[in-house]
Order: C-alpha cells, then sequence, then structure tokens
C-alpha cells in the first residue's frame, strides 16, 4: 500500500511532455473524449448494470419494510414514529437506468467521473398493492491514475457519493411523511449499492488500459512487448503514456540495434482526438529484423523478370562490352543482392525513405551448370516508403527511387558501372521490391489503446516520428 501512495504522489507531481521525448518510446495520448466513449461502452456492452443490480438484489430482502431498514430492528421499525411504516414491504432497488457518463481530468491526480442514473424501485405499499418509485441519483466519484504491480496504467477509486435528487410515485399510495422517510433511507443507503458500478466500470477500463502490455508477434522476425516507460501524465485534456517498445527475437532475446535514439518534438495534440506518435526507432527496428533473419537478400533469376527486362549479357555487351570478357551475348545472368548492413530509415520533411546498402553478384546462368561470376558491385538503394495506418498496425511499401552502383571487382576489365544503374534499377524494381514489401507486410506494430482504431487517422511525418491522430 505503501508503495501505491508513493507511486502516486510521484506521479502527482509529473506534468505532461512538451517539447523533445528523448525516449524511443511510442508516445500515446488519449484524449478526454476516448476515455468517456470506454467508460459509456462498458456499461452498454457489458454487464455492469446487472452485475451490480443482481448483487443489490440478492443480498437485499427489501431495503424497506420487514426485515429491512423500515422493518423491526431497522432504521425506523417497531416503535418508531410512523408506526404504518411497517406496512411497507419489500421495496428493492429492481431497474438501473443506463447512466450518463460526464468526466473531467484532473491534473495531477486523476479523473473526476460522474454517472447520473435513475433507479427504479418495486414493492408493496401500506394500503396493499404494486408499489413504484423512481429516483434520479448523481454518482460523484474521484479516480486517482497510477500504475498496477505488472506496470500497467490503472484507474483507482478514490472517493465516491451519491446525490439523491427528485423521487417520482409512478404507482401506488404513499403518505407525504414515508416518502421523506424513503428519501432519507435512500440517502443512507444508495452510496453502498451504486458505488460498486463506478468499481465494476473501473475493472472493465483497467483490463482495456492493461491491454498497453501486450506482446505483439512479428511472424517468423520476433515480436514487440510494449511496456510502460515512465509514470502515466495527465492534462485537462487528455492521458499521456511513454510506452516503450522492446523488441525481441525468435528465441525471445532482446534486440537493441546499435543506431542512437533520436529525440523527438512532439507536436501539439488537436482537441477531441487522441495520438500516437511511432519513434524512428521502431522503424530501423524492423528492417534490422529483417536484415539479420536474411530477409533482404535475394536471387534474382531471368524467370524472376518481365517481358519489359532482360537479364542476359545481351544488355550488358550495350552497356559495359568489356565486362563480358569471352561470354557471347543471349546469355542468362543471375543477380544475387546480399545486405549486409542495416538499411537507415529518415523520417523528415514529410517524408519517408530507405537507404539500404546492397552488395550484387553478376554472375551467368547456366540452369544445368554452375554459375560464374563476372564481377561484383556496391550499391545504395534509395527507395520511397509510403505509410498506411490500420486499427492496430502502420504499414509500408516502397518504391524505387534511385539505385547508385560502383564497381567492387571484376573478373574480366575494369568498367564504369555507372552504366548499368538505369537497367539495375528496372531489374531491381520488377524482380526485388516487390518482394521487399511482402516482407514489410508484418508492419510495424501500434500499441492497444483503450480499443483505439488508428485506421482511418490521420498520419503526419516529422522528424524522426510518425504521429497518428484519430479523432475522439
Amino acid at each position: 500500500m505503501l508503495g501505491m501512495w508513493t507511486l502516486l504522489l510521484l506521479w502527482g507531481l509529473a506534468t505532461p511532455c512538451q517539447g523533445l521525448l528523448e525516449t524511443v518510446g511510442t508516445l500515446a495520448r488519449i484524449d478526454k473524449d476516448e476515455l468517456g466513449k470506454a467508460i459509456q461502452n462498458s456499461l452498454v456492452g457489458g454487464a455492469v448494470l446487472q452485475n451490480v443490480l443482481g448483487t443489490v438484489t440478492s443480498v437485499n430482502q427489501g431495503l424497506l419494510g420487514s426485515g429491512g431498514l423500515l422493518g423491526g430492528g431497522g432504521l425506523l421499525g417497531h416503535g418508531g414514529v410512523f408506526g404504518v411504516v411497517q406496512k411497507i414491504s419489500g421495496v428493492k432497488i429492481e431497474e438501473l437506468t443506463l447512466p450518463k457518463v460526464s468526466l473531467k481530468l484532473l491534473p495531477g491526480f486523476g479523473v473526476q467521473l460522474n454517472l447520473h442514473t435513475k433507479v427504479g424501485l418495486h414493492g408493496s405499499g401500506p394500503l396493499g398493492g404494486l408499489l413504484q418509485l423512481a429516483a434520479e441519483v448523481n454518482v460523484s466519484s474521484r479516480v486517482a491514475l497510477g500504475m498496477s504491480s505488472r506496470g500497467s496504467p490503472i484507474l483507482i477509486l478514490k472517493r465516491c457519493s451519491t446525490l439523491l435528487g427528485h423521487i417520482s410515485l409512478l404507482s401506488g399510495l404513499l403518505p407525504p411523511p414515508l416518502l421523506g422517510v424513503v428519501e432519507q433511507t435512500l440517502f443512507k443507503v444508495l452510496p453502498g449499492l451504486l458505488c460498486p458500478v463506478v468499481d465494476c466500470v473501473l475493472d472493465v477500463v483497467n483490463e482495456l488500459l492493461g491491454d498497453v502490455l501486450s506482446l505483439v508477434p512479428l511472424r517468423a522476425l520476433g515480436s514487440v512487448e510494449f511496456s510502460l516507460a515512465t509514470l502515466p501524465l495527465i492534462s485537462n485534456q487528455y492521458i499521456e503514456l511513454d510506452i516503450n517498445p522492446i523488441v525481441k527475437g525468435v528465441a525471445g532475446d532482446v534486440i537493441d540495434f546499435p543506431n542512437a535514439p533520436k529525440p523527438i518534438k512532439v507536436p501539439p495534440k488537436k482537441d477531441h482526438s487522441s495520438q500516437v506518435t511511432v519513434p524512428l526507432y521502431l522503424f530501423n527496428t524492423i528492417f534490422g529484423l529483417l536484415q539479420t533473419n536474411g530477409a533482404l537478400d535475394t536471387d534474382i533469376t531471368p524467370e524472376l523478370v518481365t517481358s519489359n527486362v532482360s537479364l542476359t549479357t545481351t544488355d550488358l555487351a550495350a552497356l559495359v562490352p568489356e565486362a563480358l570478357g569471352k561470354l557471347p551475348p543471349g546469355q542468362q545472368l543471375l543477380l544475387s543482392l546480399w545486405v549486409k548492413e542495416v538499411p537507415v530509415v529518415t523520417l523528415q520533411n514529410k517524408k519517408a525513405t530507405v537507404s539500404i546498402p546492397v552488395n550484387i553478384h553478376v554472375l551467368s546462368y547456366l540452369p544445368a551448370g554452375t554459375p560464374e561470376d563476372l564481377f561484383e558491385l556496391n550499391g545504395v538503394m534509395t527507395l520511397n516508403a509510403q505509410l498506411a495506418p490500420s486499427a492496430t498496425k502502420l504499414h509500408l511499401s516502397v518504391s524505387l527511387a534511385r539505385l547508385s552502383v560502383t564497381l567492387a571487382s571484376s573478373f574480366a576489365h575494369p568498367f564504369d558501372a555507372s552504366r548499368l544503374e538505369e537497367w539495375l534499377s528496372d531489374v531491381v524494381r520488377v524482380a526485388y521490391v516487390p518482394k521487399l514489401n511482402v516482407d514489410l507486410g508484418v508492419g510495424i506494430p501500434l500499441p492497444k489503446v483503450l480499443n483505439v482504431n488508428f485506421a482511418s487517422a490521420g498520419l503526419e511525418i516529422i522528424e524522426n516520428a510518425v504521429v497518428l491522430t484519430v479523432a475522439s
């Protein structure tokens, strides 16, 4: 308990981040409207009201009357001022109207949560017959935001009270003095009966918040595990979570590529919207996993190119005849592409680009024989990246912008390798880029934040990050 209070105190001293985000975390800003929507959905879609109502009716044999607060030994029992109240029996809470939710974020603490509902009470009246009453009730609670023992954000009920509004007599007869007794009784018992609604709502919402701590598989490459890097922060309009993505290999080992994290200048959040900032680190890591797993290496044979592009010594004879040696024109070629270094992703000026250093071996290709080395090139592929969000991922696809090459070695005569760039670019576009896009289908996972769907999010590329914004 002391640890939780210390945690809450430290959290209360914090203020939301403005300016540079120095970590490599995925920053999520949850708008208060999104939190209100999650609470309302927990009431609509879940069994919160039914569960609470079932508990109330099972443990109370009647709030009023025999065995209840107005029965023998009750609040106003035998010998009370209103002896006639003994004729009121079995008045129970039979229904709760779906509450209207309103909330206010409290910087440095948590949430002021109000639930406005109507309570339906049924029983037998003093003159016999069915007695039906309806009471308007406002459940007011203060909820602190902290971290659970497992490190997930959690909402904790700190205080709850009820304010009784208008009471309506829907059917039956009830003298005004007894109506006053009913009102006093409800004022005393409703907090204990309705505050569990808040607890149940928080349980549902906390399950959603706990989903932030998720392990997302990256097909055969490994996985990304999300955890909170710092304590949750809160402002007047949103809750801020600095979520740390931990990338793991297939064996479960933590992958930490050497690229140093770069600071991110986080843009202001728009009103009535939630925001996730995806750091450059995750982009570089995905490409790093592809590279270390050999997914970026490939052999391009004549069968993989289209009719518009050929892969024969005839093409070389027209561009660099000195590279052929004694090989005749018309013989098939094999291009073996190796990526020995981690690609570098750049996010800036509203553009995403990928630079892939590549080693290209050109060989004569004899389907029934052994390929023969002709020459080796060092190159750099520069690709433009297109980004598109879905509900749970940020998807990437690339297109070749340019390929530059230099001669590394030749088994014939040296030549100017730049003369091959246009031809090689055509080959890469038709045979390599489509395969790369299939591999990139793994996407960049997004943290689960209150089931926010980012499929329709607006996307902005800033320096060292991508910002997704979705209207609440």
